[in-house]
């Protein structure tokens, strides 16, 4: 029993996974104090209200505040921004690079044109020579 958790403790996925979090945690930081400090100012700008929470309405004695989940909306909008374009895009631009172009691993069948691997002699669709 100790031995299946301690092999499942130790692959790769699991590792990776807690590292993930923990980097995403400390980003956490990072992402909020930009859009709290940098991004939120130019908006409050623009607009013209620094947030919306003094946006509310009454229902029989309740109050909605319907401002917050709009300030929550916006924040989560401006952070999924940040992490998409200064994150996600540059790093799959270099992974991209970093590859290179794809090994060409099959051709189109003269017949059909349907993909048929480099090495075949026949097609799979149609039995034409390849």
């Amino acid at each position: 029993m100790i031995k299946g958790f301690r092999d499942f403790i130790l692959r790769g996925n699991v590792v990776d996974l807690a590292v993930a979090v923990i980097i995403g945690a400390a980003f956490t930081a990072i992402v909020n104090s930009l859009v709290t400090n940098i991004i939120n100012p130019f908006l409050a700008a623009v607009v013209g209200k620094p947030d919306f929470s003094a946006l509310t309405f009454s229902v029989n004695g309740g109050v909605v505040k319907y401002g917050d989940f709009l300030n929550s909306v916006i924040s989560f909008l401006l952070i999924a921004g940040v992490v998409y374009f200064c994150i996600v895009l540059p790093t799959n631009y270099f992974l991209a690079r970093l590859k290179g172009p794809a090994a060409v691993t099959t051709k189109p069948c003269s017949q059909c044109l349907s993909e048929i691997p480099l090495a075949a002699t026949r097609c799979k669709f149609c039995t034409q020579p390849a």
